[in-house]
């Protein structure tokens, strides 16, 4: 998994949790990325057990109920 990868979805999931993501083509613009490849993110996350929504009246993806992802390595003791 390409380090590109691991830093892009952070910063999808600090959008989405801080309901700060705007238009699905602002926030492909943000990432910069293509609309495309931002659904396709999300989708991802979604398969993960993301419980991604879109909120059209205030514009933004956020997840409810609200949460974030921990990616992280733990060492076993």
């Amino acid at each position: 998994m390409p380090k590109d990868f691991l830093s892009r979805f952070r910063r999808i999931d600090y959008f989405i949790s801080r309901k700060a993501t705007g238009k699905p083509d602002e926030f492909a613009a943000k990432l910069n990325i293509s609309k495309r490849m931002l659904f396709e993110y999300i989708a991802d996350l979604k398969e993960l057990g993301a419980p991604v929504l879109y909120d059209r009246a205030k514009q933004t993806y956020f997840y409810y109920p609200d949460g974030n992802f921990k990616i992280n390595f733990e060492k076993n003791e």
